[in-house]
């Protein structure tokens, strides 16, 4: 199980395949294996796939104080060192698209393409906000209840009319809460990484989601237009496209690491 200090962290990460290094940032409430255990395979033939899991994540241990994003960009980036010689590509989902950026942005020198999936460059939107509070707030009440919204909001409603209802129950069923996610959802709260996206001057695809409810057009459009050397596609997919359209999703990002 490797893992690496730093700070007050002891930072465990996966690694697996051989080649030029590949790091798969994890989201809110995942951690290295839930997001990006099952698509592993479709890279690690040509790549040294490097899994982390942050602050709040995972086997990742820590203090537990107040997390930011130069602290998880950090750890990120320390993982990234420890298990591959030479920069690598990053590929970052949701809150992780936010640390990829913020880790390009701090670390230069380290990431040679950079992938952005369903990110956002400052929580200001109302709406977003409102939706980050609730999550708080039904974290606290039960994480079943918070593990639902997630599900009902996360997934487009196409993907999850065809899961039914014993497909539904089965996937929340097996959720088990992230230890520090309260933790993250603060820090969902608290993002801006305006100030640093000038400071991405490596090869970038953004991905928007066209049916994410919890990550609208705005967010993604953010970045690209914050990150001169950048490209702009969609998928159609609601906000999991890690488990809605996993293949369309990898064949996108090797199509961009391997250009």
């Amino acid at each position: 199980m490797p893992s690496i200090t730093v700070a007050d962290a002891n930072v465990h990460y996966e690694v697996e395949g051989t080649g030029p290094g590949l790091v798969l940032v994890h989201g809110t409430q995942g951690n290295g294996e839930t997001n990006w255990g099952h698509l592993v395979d479709g890279f690690s033939a040509d790549r040294t796939v490097v899994r982390p899991d942050f602050a709040g994540s995972g086997k990742t241990t820590d203090a537990g104080g107040e997390l930011t994003v130069e602290i998880l960009a950090g750890q990120v980036a320390a993982a990234a060192r420890a298990a591959v010689d030479g920069p690598v590509d990053m590929v970052g989902f949701s809150l992780g698209a936010i640390v990829a950026a913020a880790t390009a942005a701090l670390e230069p020198g380290l990431v040679r393409r950079l992938v952005l999936v369903a990110g956002w460059a400052h929580t200001g939107d109302a709406r977003q906000r409102l939706m980050f509070q609730l999550w708080r707030d039904l974290d606290r009440a039960g994480f079943g209840l918070f593990y639902r919204e997630v599900i009902l909001n996360g997934f487009s409603p196409r993907f999850l009319e065809g899961l039914g209802p014993d497909g539904i129950a089965e996937t929340i069923a097996a959720a088990t809460r992230e230890p520090g996610l309260d933790r993250q959802i603060d820090l969902d709260l608290r993002i801006d990484i305006r100030d640093l996206l000038p400071r991405v001057t490596v090869p970038t695809l953004v991905v928007e989601l066209t049916r994410d409810q919890l990550v609208p057009a705005w967010g993604p459009t953010t970045l690209h237009e914050g990150i001169s050397d950048s490209r702009y596609t969609e998928i159609d997919s609601g906000h999991l496209v890690l488990y809605e359209r996993p293949a369309e999703l990898t064949e996108l990002i090797r199509g961009f690491v391997l250009d």
